[in-house]
């Protein structure tokens, strides 16, 4: 079936219709934001139909899930992108699916989309690190917009897990001595304050200090 034009009012019910948009803003496409997968999880047929049309119209990679024991049986743990994520659903909601996280080693930032305005959830949901929580109807910008964000997020903490996951590498390959002065090297002491503290000569300190920044460039 034919889908909704850009800047359209995304409804579940009554399915797309024009907005009256005089500045539409910029549609964000695959080659604007990062790589990744939307994995759109709502128990509505036609929305997630709707959803997917919408987001493969301007390149992006979609998966769709019809409850939250679907997304944990079928999504592949460790894969990049984010989840849009209905509030209320059948069985586990929404809510209790992304509090379930941690526990199921999943990390995806998260969009909560919901037909009910309910203040209590939405504070709950932004406190437990959601990225946006969207009322049904939206615009299709803002969920783009809110998709670009949440693409970014996930590829800046792949990034600096990795990161963080090299430093831990290399600080492996120090000796137990090296570590003692890059310890002190990060709180800033000089080398003397450093071979004070450690009984060292000023000569041996400056060997260490050589061979640390040497290991862990």
């Amino acid at each position: 079936c034919p889908g909704p034009t850009p800047g359209t009012l995304l409804n579940p019910h009554a399915g797309f219709r024009p907005a009256q948009l005089h500045d539409r803003p910029k549609i964000v496409t695959q080659s604007d934001t990062t790589t990744g997968t939307v994995h759109v999880v709502d128990d509505d047929d036609s929305l997630r139909r709707s959803l997917q049309w919408l987001l493969e119209s301007v390149g992006l990679t979609v998966e769709t899930f019809s409850s939250a024991a679907d997304f944990l049986a079928r999504y592949r743990r460790g894969a990049p992108g984010c989840i849009l994520l209905d509030l209320r659903m059948p069985g586990l909601s929404g809510l209790e699916l992304h509090e379930s996280f941690a526990e199921e080693g999943i990390s995806l930032p998260v969009i909560f989309l919901t037909g009910h305005g309910d203040v209590p959830a939405a504070v709950r949901a932004m406190k437990g690190g959601a990225v946006d929580f969207l009322e049904k109807p939206f615009r299709d910008h803002e969920l783009l917009e809110s998709i670009h964000a949440a693409l970014q997020r996930d590829q800046d903490e792949r990034e600096g897990r990795t990161e963080r996951q090299g430093i831990l590498a290399r600080r492996a390959t120090l000796t137990p001595r090296e570590g003692e002065v890059l310890q002190l090297v990060v709180n800033g002491a000089s080398n003397k304050v450093i071979a004070s503290e450690l009984g060292l000569s000023l000569k041996t300190v400056e060997t260490h200090r050589s061979r640390v920044m040497r290991k862990m460039a």
